[in-house]
């Protein structure tokens, strides 16, 4: 597909070569990638709707948990579909103003996400090492703040980018090798010079990991303490079962965004950065949701009792 732009001067046609090196794997690829997708937003919708109609659910940890869940709905929504249709259409073109938009909402999901799982740290640091002040210090208005805060920032630095991405030159037909419109497979294209762009991502992408990862460690240093404080065994089981869905999260989409994008110069092949791109915008998303519920007695509850009471009024 072609589009005209800059005042009519240059046609650039953008195409995703995803995962054309396997043909013999395009079904059923298609197939397991959207059941993932059907997963995925069953569960993060599904976990929403949840946290929203029970008022049991009414409490910071579940405000920030159904955020989490929205923009892992937006991010794999962002992605998927178009993954799903080029693995079974011939036409794998995307238009430039398409293929730049669908970098910056992904850019923005992933990077609002990170911060979001280093709210949720700080509010299991004050949750755990502070419980009797856990309502006062984890107020309403801090937790909007918080979580606004992690939406603008996120949309901050992918817009500098964006700027950067707009200006480069793209010559005719551009083949993208990836399966989705991710920032250095974009550029990597590009005939101008991306030292700038390449040197900016890494370190958006460094201070981003940094910065999070140091909240997070240090709110599990001092919940850690905390807990080894505990003298019986029972509370100490109950306190790290309320923190271990919240590391597993972390674990894996921290560990993916660190291998590809704060790694300089990295000599990953094109395919083991489409596996590994796989996990952050179609693995984590569809996990998070069933992390967080099967390792969650109270979602586990509340989940039969909805479908219970749905059951009984059939």
């Amino acid at each position: 597909m072609v589009l005209t732009i800059r005042n009519g001067s240059v046609e650039v046609t953008f195409v995703l070569l995803g995962f054309t090196d396997y043909p013999e794997l395009q079904i059923p690829l298609f197939l397991v990638f959207l059941f993932m997708y059907i997963i995925t937003v069953v569960g993060n919708l599904g976990m929403i709707v949840l946290i929203k109609v029970n008022p049991k659910f009414h409490t910071p940890m579940y405000f920030f948990l159904s955020h989490l869940s929205f923009v892992d709905f937006c991010y794999s929504t962002i992605i998927t579909p178009k993954l799903l249709e080029n693995l079974v259409l011939a036409d794998k073109s995307i238009l430039y103003f398409s293929c730049m938009l669908q970098y910056f909402l992904s850019c923005v999901a992933v990077v609002t996400e990170s911060y979001l799982l280093a709210v949720m740290a700080y509010d299991r640091f004050v949750a755990i090492c502070n419980p009797l002040l856990y309502t006062v210090a984890m107020s309403q208005r801090l937790c909007i703040l918080l979580v606004t805060g992690s939406y603008l920032w996120g949309m901050f630095g992918p817009l500098v980018l964006l700027c950067y991405a707009l200006q480069l030159k793209f010559s005719g037909f551009n083949i993208i090798n990836h399966f989705f419109c991710e920032y250095t497979a974009v550029i990597a294209v590009s005939s101008s010079n991306i030292f700038v762009p390449h040197m900016l991502l890494f370190g958006f992408a460094t201070f981003n990991e940094v910065s999070t990862l140091l909240i997070i460690l240090t709110s599990y240093v001092f919940i850690f303490v905390t807990v080894l404080k505990i003298k019986s065994a029972s509370g100490r089981r109950k306190a790290f079962s309320t923190c271990a869905s919240h590391l597993t999260a972390i674990t894996i989409f921290h560990g993916t965004i660190l291998s590809l994008y704060c790694v300089p110069n990295s000599k990953n092949s094109r395919q083991v950065v489409k596996v590994a791109s796989v996990f952050y915008t179609v693995v984590n998303p569809m996990l998070n949701p069933l992390i967080y519920s099967l390792r969650n007695k109270d979602v586990k509850e509340a989940v039969w009792k909805l479908v219970g009471t749905k059951v009984s009024l059939d």
